[in-house]
């Protein structure tokens, strides 16, 4: 396998075999792997600090820091899957990764915090830069948890990638370690993101098999760009099925005459979203454009990345209208939807004090509007000065 060229973000999927892996062969500890199965998706705070399978698990953790502190390689890849993974990444020289960025994704469980804490310590030691993340509730105590964990990490996901891409990052996913059901779901999600590298462990071996960058490409006839971006609108709304004629099933959850997006549909949403939402205004419900902000949003200043920020704000904003019934006061607070002060002439003959605006979040940008009749119509785009100058 060739060195690496340039840094590496490396998400590693962490299971628990490395605390099942300290249980010995004596007969006071026949039952501890049933125990660690039988309470394998409490929580920390479903665990009392004393009770029995806390001290199991503690045990446990004390004799895996102590093996990987051996220093020998072998007894390491042999307790760990996840090392495993990472040293058959590096040929056995952790020193290779000391530009890169490890995260260590594990469930919102006692033993999988556990584990990952012990293997972040270890990285760390080793001059590797590593950090966990934990999808709150993800877990297979129930479908609904680990739905809700899988949002949570997709979510993450597009957040994290997409930006290293743009730093030139080599993207890789360790699947070596990790349940089965996290694993099929990072192995599609490295898929849809067009990982540079997803490893494997042969079974029995050390020989890691790099599944190369598969350009996987999502058929857009089938997404509905408005209908989609309201659906992964963090107001969680809720489509008829009567506008999403032709989506296939398998992107949506559908209750009654209405759906929201699948697992399957965000991830497919996240693959063409940049696309769909860098071209021209979507036609939001109860969402207008007056021709000074068509003029603004085509500004050649207005780059692609603010485009998409400002187009899943209108979604944001359009949805808060449908589902709260066109009550501008339930918008995201962190729009910062505000009237503007004084009596100041605009354009169009208004009062600055007839004007309203929001924040484009995570941006210094903003938008002026004026609501009538129930809709919104939106007035200037831009810098913080430019809008409030020219509300």
């Amino acid at each position: 396998m060739c060195r690496q060229i340039k840094r590496r973000l490396v998400i590693s999927t962490v299971g628990t075999s490395l605390l099942a892996n300290q249980i010995s062969n004596k007969k006071s500890e026949s039952d501890w792997s049933s125990r660690l199965q039988d309470t394998a998706n409490r929580t920390e705070k479903e665990i009392e600090n004393g009770s029995e399978i806390d001290k199991i698990i503690q045990s446990l953790k004390q004799r895996a820091e102590e093996k990987l502190h051996q220093a020998n390689t072998i007894v390491i890849r042999e307790a760990s899957a996840e090392l495993n993974g990472i040293y058959g990444l590096y040929e056995d020289q952790l020193d290779l990764g000391a530009q890169d960025l490890h995260f260590l994704v594990t469930t919102d469980t006692a033993q999988g915090q556990v584990t990952a804490k012990i293997l972040e310590n270890f990285l760390r030691i080793h001059k590797i830069s590593t950090e966990i993340y934990t999808p709150k509730n993800l877990s297979t105590a129930s479908t609904e948890k680990f739905t809700n964990g899988i949002d949570e990490l997709l979510k993450w996901i597009d957040e994290l990638i997409p930006a290293y891409k743009s730093s030139g990052y080599k993207i890789c996913f360790n699947l070596v370690g990790g349940f089965k059901a996290l694993q099929g779901y990072a192995n599609t999600i490295g898929m849809f993101y067009q990982a540079d590298e997803m490893i494997y462990i042969f079974e029995g071996s050390d020989e890691i098999i790099t599944i190369p960058r598969l350009p996987i490409q999502v058929d857009h006839s089938v997404i509905k760009a408005v209908e989609f971006a309201l659906m992964k609108a963090e107001v969680d709304v809720w489509i008829k099925l009567s506008k999403l004629d032709g989506v296939p099933e398998t992107l949506i959850f559908i209750v009654g005459d209405e759906a929201k997006l699948s697992n399957w549909g965000q991830l497919a949403w996240n693959n063409c979203k940049r696309e769909l939402l860098t071209k021209k205004l979507l036609e939001f419900p109860f969402i207008f454009y007056e021709k000074f902000f068509l003029k603004d949003y085509e500004k050649t200043n207005v780059d692609n990345q603010k485009k998409l920020e400002l187009q899943e704000v209108l979604a944001e904003i359009s949805g808060s209208m449908i589902k709260f019934n066109k009550d501008i006061s339930r918008f995201d607070p962190r729009l910062k939807y505000k009237r503007y002060e004084g009596e100041k002439k605009c354009d169009g003959g208004l009062k600055q004090n007839q004007i309203d605006h929001f924040y484009i979040k995570n941006t210094g940008w903003r938008v002026s509007c004026i609501v009538k009749d129930g809709n919104l119509y939106l007035r200037h785009y831009g810098e913080h000065d430019y809008v409030n100058d020219n509300p």
